[in-house]
């Protein structure tokens, strides 16, 4: 049986956001981004990271779930105090920043407000 060792819900979606979508690329920011920064983001409502992420773990986007291939050495630390990292739908073994997050190379489909975002192990 899964654990849910993070949970949030979308807020709002910056209107520049589809910039990286087309990259396969999701910034998220906890709902209190810096103006500038936010209209790039995924924003959402919580930081409670209850375990560190590993590979191996599943992201969960409402009904759509994508393996952990990669997790950059400050993913945990940016998670828990700024709901602030990259998420990278590429499948690489190694995260190319420190903030981010690699995950399976799949279509990451549409983004609304009010989907829940889960990690689980």
């Amino acid at each position: 049986m899964s654990k849910t060792i993070y949970k949030t819900v979308i807020t709002k979606l910056g209107e520049s956001i589809n910039e990286f979508l087309d990259q396969g690329m999701i910034i998220t920011f906890k709902d209190n981004a810096p103006a500038e920064l936010a209209e790039f983001c995924l924003l959402h409502s919580e930081n409670d990271l209850r375990k560190d992420i590993q590979v191996g773990d599943t992201l969960k986007i409402g009904e759509r779930s994508f393996n952990v291939t990669a997790v950059g050495d400050a993913v945990n630390q940016n998670l828990s105090s700024l709901g602030h990292i990259t998420l990278r739908f590429d499948g690489a073994e190694e995260a190319d920043l420190p903030g981010t997050l690699v995950l399976e190379n799949k279509e990451i489909g549409t983004l609304s407000v009010g989907d829940v975002i889960t990690i689980e192990r």
